[in-house]
């Protein structure tokens, strides 16, 4: 439980700082002032002062902060103010966090591609790969493996005592047990289970049994530098397009039938996850931790008051109006963003605990 919350903390400083480091990178390169860059939030515990930026460490380790000079806009004077710069160069340091944590994903997933990343195969694969598993990957409503209490991510051993390399073996092997129930021998999160089925006939194909689960074959596979890097680019493009199409559908739900998703969590849920991916070996963290940097970069450049993609669309207001925006409505209207943000912080992270002590967590992620 330690280990897992020091885990989940570590992952979360790991990732605002890269953020805030892509802000603190793109104002340095833009010679803009930087008045501080926060290791953690207050109360302080220790500063330094470099380069007329003070590096301060503060006692809340949730990640950090960067405030540039003249960021709130009433400084319009100094010429390293971040108010009086063009247009696209604030629009540079704004996008700067969300492209930090892209590039931090890409980072992570590149070296897990070098020491080994569990990936989904087939069959020419198995012989190259480390770890393979065959996977269930979705069970059929009122199926005979949702009877029997078969769950998505349990991992097949062996089949009536017997081990099957392959997913083609484990089919025909159910296919051909009509009359009699089948001994599963499960793992489920590093636990040995058995579970007894009895496969069905499909109508359609009256000669062959199923159990009603999509199975997927994974492995561990290691590639050379040269070969990781490029997969790892492409595993962060496919990582992007496929949170963007989730949100899509996120919003979309929240438009038509006014519902947050039942699987949507927050800051717990995503702990207890981390404790389920923690188990499974440090491969798996890397691709957690580069799945989540993708998730806070799309958040951040959302067109919401307070993100970055709220202070940009501003930016774009402005060079469109080709007139400043008024200081003192920008803050209110990000403060107003900011206390929404939050209050909808508390509230997830309240429905969190009350799925935690009712067990929604165990029955989703196996807990």
């Amino acid at each position: 439980m330690i280990t897992t919350i020091l885990i989940f903390f570590a992952i979360l400083l790991v990732l605002v700082l890269a953020h805030e480091w892509g802000h603190f990178f793109a104002a340095r390169r833009l010679k803009i002032g930087v008045e501080e860059f926060g290791f953690g939030f207050p109360p302080r515990l220790a500063s330094v002062m470099h380069q007329g930026t003070k590096f301060s460490f503060n006692w809340l380790p949730l990640g950090g902060f960067v405030k540039l000079k003249g960021e709130s806009g009433d400084n319009r004077i100094e010429p390293d103010s971040f108010a009086v710069q063009k247009p696209w160069r604030r629009a540079v340091v704004l996008v700067a966090g969300v492209g930090m944590n892209l590039v931090l994903a890409f980072v992570l997933l590149s070296t897990g591609f070098m020491i080994g990343v569990p990936v989904a195969l087939d069959e020419s694969e198995i012989a190259k790969a480390q770890d393979v598993k065959i996977i269930v990957e979705m069970v059929a409503v009122n199926s005979p493996a949702a009877q029997a209490g078969i769950k998505i991510g349990d991992a097949i051993i062996s089949l009536d005592n017997q081990e099957l390399a392959t997913i083609s073996e484990v089919q025909n092997y159910i296919a051909g047990h009509t009359d009699s129930p089948i001994e599963l021998k499960l793992d489920r999160l590093g636990e040995s289970i058995n579970i007894q089925a009895q496969p069905t006939l499909l109508p359609e194909v009256p000669d062959r049994a199923v159990l009603g689960v999509s199975l997927l074959q994974t492995g561990v596979i290691s590639y050379p530098w040269y070969q990781a890097i490029w997969q790892g680019a492409r595993a962060t493009v496919i990582l992007t397009k496929e949170i963007v199409l989730a949100f899509g559908s996120l919003f979309r739900g929240l438009i038509v039938s006014r519902q947050v998703p039942a699987d949507l969590a927050g800051p717990v849920g995503i702990a207890v996850l981390t404790g389920q991916v923690v188990d499974l070996g440090f491969a798996y963290v890397l691709q957690f931790a580069s799945l989540l940097s993708i998730n806070l970069a799309l958040i951040n450049i959302l067109p919401f008051p307070a993100l970055d993609g709220g202070r940009l669309l501003f930016v774009i207001i402005e060079k469109i109006r080709r007139k400043a925006t008024d200081a003192k409505t920008e803050a209110i209207v990000h403060n107003i963003g900011f206390a929404f943000l939050m209050i909808l912080v508390v509230l997830i992270t309240y429905r969190d605990v009350m799925r935690l002590s009712s067990g929604f967590f165990q029955n989703i992620f196996g807990a």
